[in-house]
């Protein structure tokens, strides 16, 4: 897409390194993008999706290579946790793609606005600490459900896996810094079947994704150090204020 106004171009660049910054730091960072696109562009459901989607392809494999230095991602505890998610995801991407394609432009919008509202009570429930080592997360049936299910919502919004992925984690006993490793392996799945599908489609708009790719991957790498160093409650608190600032705006602009 060209001919974006300058003021547009900007806020999608700062969006997309918020974005980053939340997908390693906290977790549900990447519907910043999705939302962004949604309300400063004139993209349809599918071409939101699959832009946005295109971007997780990169933030997926640079988050799962940061985790892996940083050893989460060598723990077996959480390399079986991102298996189980990744395999579910196999599942549950092409579900996630076929639904965008059934819906208007004024359902999204509402969708993507309750997602997005629903996802800060989720942050602002998440339990405290949980920054331990490793632990036996829930049985594999439950794992591969939660793994199918935010691959189909992450597809159908183009979000990618850790924004649903690491709060549900989370509240299932898992320690949040191995949740967020095990998010990033399953978003590369997410978002290269994903990009598949919505490419087939002729749904992706590439100078876009470019636009924002590039500064979301600069702020997947500085949250990975905000998340090792910055306290969890001043993470928290100003995702919330984010999300509930743009879910009514990302709904009435459906």
């Amino acid at each position: 897409m060209t001919g974006l106004e300058p003021g547009v171009a900007a806020g999608l660049v700062l969006l997309a390194v918020a974005a980053g910054i939340g997908i390693t730091a906290v977790g549900p960072g990447g519907v910043l993008v999705t939302a962004g696109l949604f309300a400063l562009t004139p993209l349809s459901p599918a071409q939101v999706a699959g832009t946005a989607l295109v971007t997780n392809v990169a933030t997926g494999v640079l988050g799962t290579v940061v985790y892996t230095r940083s050893g989460q991602l060598r723990e077996p505890p959480t390399r079986r946790t991102a298996v189980l998610l990744c395999g579910g995801a196999v599942a549950g991407t092409p579900v996630g793609v076929l639904l965008n394609g059934l819906v208007t432009g004024r359902v999204f919008g509402v969708l993507l606005g309750a997602l997005v509202a629903v996802t800060a009570v989720l942050v602002l429930a998440r339990r405290p600490g949980g920054r331990g080592p490793a632990v036996e997360g829930p049985g594999w049936p439950v794992t591969a459900a939660v793994g199918a299910g935010v691959a189909a919502g992450g597809a159908m919004f183009g979000v990618g896996g850790p924004m649903l992925c690491v709060p549900l984690l989370v509240a299932l006993g898992v320690p949040v810094l191995s949740a967020l490793g095990a998010a990033q392996a399953q978003s590369v799945v997410i978002a290269g079947a994903g990009t598949v599908g919505y490419v087939a489609a002729g749904a992706v708009d590439w100078p876009l994704a470019a636009l924002v790719g590039v500064p979301e991957l600069a702020g997947v790498l500085a949250g990975w150090v905000i998340a090792r160093a910055v306290p969890a409650a001043a993470l928290k608190g100003a995702l919330v204020v984010s999300l509930l600032t743009l879910a009514p705006y990302v709904a009435l602009r459906g």
